[in-house]
């Protein structure tokens, strides 16, 4: 992997969570429980915008509390706006290159990762690693798929797609994927809070 060097990506967070309908109601607690400095996703696409802007303010409050990083779903114009660390999207949708955003692109194929390239993404969500809850049924990279495109990614990638830490040990075995991200993994209510950090 030849990740590209920034200060932005030297300070790029191992551990991602990602916001969604269904773990909503646990996102408080697992906001204050991740260790410092992880990254936090917000999404909240089944929100009309009023609501999504007061909960997103809401949670950005206590992920500045306690060190994370937090990046909007949407486009950068709307992430700066919010006053949010970055934007995450199709490489198509991250807009222009601009100072302060860091810009994660959502990844799921070769020709993909490429875009992500060419738009100046700052990290690739290289997507699904492993079966999901999101897209049951649906057709996932694999170990090995997965390892391919992360050896040809030129920027850091972030695992994601079913990985929780027993997987992202797996993909991160003689490997240097040391960042994932997940919306289950870190938010099921079966997951004590002290397995978080």
């Amino acid at each position: 992997m030849h990740e590209r060097q920034t200060k932005k990506c030297l300070n790029l967070a191992r551990l991602w969570l990602i916001s969604d309908a269904r773990n909503d109601a646990g996102l408080d607690r697992v906001l204050r429980n991740l260790p410092h400095g992880s990254g936090f996703i917000y999404r909240h696409y089944h929100l009309p915008p009023p609501t999504r802007e007061s909960r997103f303010r809401h949670l950005a409050r206590i992920a500045r509390r306690y060190g994370h990083s937090i990046i909007l779903a949407d486009t950068a114009q709307l992430a700066r706006k919010w006053r949010a660390d970055g934007v995450y999207g199709a490489p198509e949708h991250l807009g222009e290159r601009r100072a302060g955003l860091l810009r994660l692109a959502t990844v799921h194929s070769l020709h993909e990762l490429g875009a992500a390239h060419r738009a100046g993404a700052d990290a690739a969500l290289l997507s699904p690693a492993f079966p999901t809850r999101s897209h049951p049924g649906g057709k996932v990279l694999g170990i090995n798929r997965f390892h391919l495109l992360e050896q040809r990614a030129m920027m850091p990638v972030i695992a994601l797609g079913g990985v929780t830490r027993h997987r992202a040990r797996v993909l991160a075995t003689g490997r240097r994927v040391n960042r994932w991200a997940a919306i289950d993994g870190l938010s099921s209510e079966n997951v004590p809070a002290q397995t978080l950090a």
